[in-house]
């Protein structure tokens, strides 16, 4: 059960607070969960029956600017095991959810029960009284958290027609507990999930990267697939089920995928990866051509293709820019490493310009989960160790503009040049030739390169100094119009 030293002094404080002035205080909803069964809750929340101005009242510093009547009360002591901010929210009662995103009308200071009723699932709707110790369960939720499963308080139906972002939240509450769905739940998902479509991308995704993060997210993928709530978030990983591969690979597209996002997942690896490890393969069905007697098949292509199919979806869902780019560049790239005779220390450096030297290690990493999701053993020791030492080269070799052996200041000082788009274009143009060989980043030869750079017209210049990034471009669009007159894809 609950003791009091598992509940930080500062939660304690607020509710002994809200009790001495004659209010009720519990402790409700996730936190109970957690404590429950041994988690660290990440957010500490109050009920009570006192109304937001009667909450204000009590605390020297609050905020509130929603329409649930919930009151942030900060607490001003800093420190490494501190909450900062208890959220105090008023029994409430609500009425009619037009929209199937918030209720019509919401009354504050109704009873403990009736608000434990209108919460999602039973073991969320757990109430604590830090005063008398009274865990209050009115509907079975400990029995359910024993069982290890989600069930809807109440008519399963009715709570997601008042919130249909509950349906994601069944699924968030799965994988990040590893439960199982309650069959009644379940069911009413299925019958329910089109509600998914009046709810905004916004909240959608923020419950979509909270499944990603969790630690099983292959199941909660499996069964946002299987509930329809996914034809509402990436219709396009349908197209991937049952899509065979052959060769080394034990699974159809689908199952890979899942696989490799479990394996980022079981190695703890960022968001980032994680959503790079669930796309990286998102395009072999646009692309797959089956060749040869031995039903064999071949993905020409679908690095370029799922690159773009991912930044499709990433900016449907509004994720963050510097997300989406990082996940984009893994996706493209993510092929790099899979043939070690055809990788120059050059191509690395490469590579390494692209991706970013802080990302280089998550390309690496997603080689090796892209091999555990094939069903074959991880990365065999020796050709990681030969990718690695690569890397490390690599990186001790000019990758940018800083690391040459010569800057701005300096050439202007020799030639008198100007700063300008000009200036820029040769320093670009010097980097082109050391990333092909970092023998020529020697401040002799690129002062003597400088002054033949310098005599070339200006749109000449521009071609040297773009022709890595142009030479990219011309074989992605290739790559493109290739794969369309093959696949009829674009």
């Amino acid at each position: 059960m609950i003791s009091r030293s598992d509940i930080p002094l500062e939660v304690v404080q607020v509710a002994q607070t809200l009790e001495a002035a004659g209010f009720e205080a519990y402790l409700v909803g996730g936190c109970v969960r957690d404590v429950l069964i041994g988690k660290t809750p990440k957010d500490w929340d109050i009920t009570t029956n006192a109304h937001p101005l009667e909450i204000q009242g009590l605390f020297p510093e609050t905020y509130y600017n929603n329409d649930y009547g919930t009151v942030g009360v900060v607490n001003e002591e800093t420190g490494n095991d501190t909450v900062k901010v208890i959220e105090v929210t008023p029994y409430r009662s609500e009425s009619e959810y037009s929209d199937a995103r918030r209720p019509d009308t919401v009354l504050f200071g109704v009873s403990l029960e009736e608000d434990l009723k209108r919460r999602d699932f039973t073991v969320n709707a757990l109430a604590y009284s830090l005063s008398s110790g009274q865990l209050v369960d009115l509907f079975d939720g400990i029995g359910d958290l024993e069982k290890r499963r989600i069930k809807a308080v109440g008519e399963a139906s009715e709570r997601f027609k008042e919130d249909a972002l509950r349906m994601m939240r069944a699924v968030r509450l799965a994988s990040e507990l590893n439960f199982a769905i309650e069959g009644q739940t379940l069911q009413s998902i299925t019958d329910n999930s089109a509600l998914l479509k009046r709810i905004s991308i916004e909240r959608i995704a923020e419950e979509f990267l909270r499944i990603i993060n969790s630690s099983v997210p292959m199941q909660g993928i499996v069964l946002l697939q299987r509930l329809g709530l996914i034809d509402h978030i990436i219709p396009e990983l349908n197209d991937a089920i049952g899509v065979e591969q052959g060769g080394a690979h034990a699974f159809d597209v689908y199952e890979h995928i899942l696989r490799t996002l479990q394996a980022a997942a079981d190695k703890g690896f960022s968001v980032e990866l994680r959503l790079a490890a669930l796309f990286h393969d998102i395009g072999k069905p646009a692309t797959r051509r089956t060749g040869g007697k031995h039903k064999t098949y071949t993905f020409y292509g679908h690095e370029v293709v799922g690159a773009q199919m991912t930044q499709k979806i990433l900016d449907r869902l509004k994720l963050p820019r510097e997300m989406s780019n990082v996940v984009v560049k893994l996706v493209r790239w993510h092929m790099f490493f899979s043939d070690p005779a055809l990788i120059t220390l050059s191509a690395v450096r490469r590579t390494i310009v692209r991706i970013g030297p802080e990302h280089i290690d998550d390309l690496l990493n997603l080689r090796v989960c892209d091999r555990i999701g094939t069903g074959r053993p991880k990365e065999q020791p020796f050709r990681f160790r030969q990718y690695k030492a690569m890397v490390d080269q690599a990186l001790r070799d000019p990758i940018s503009v800083k690391m040459l052996k010569i800057n701005g200041d300096q050439i202007m000082a020799v030639t008198g040049e100007k700063p300008g788009k000009k200036l820029g274009y040769v320093l670009h143009a010097l980097l082109e030739e050391v990333l092909d060989n970092p023998g020529k980043n020697t401040e002799e030869y690129l002062k003597t390169r400088v002054f033949e750079l310098l005599k070339l017209p200006e749109t000449e210049l521009e071609k040297l100094a773009l022709a890595g990034k142009q030479k990219q471009e011309a074989e992605e669009q290739e790559a493109l119009k290739d794969i369309a007159r093959t696949h009829k894809v674009g």
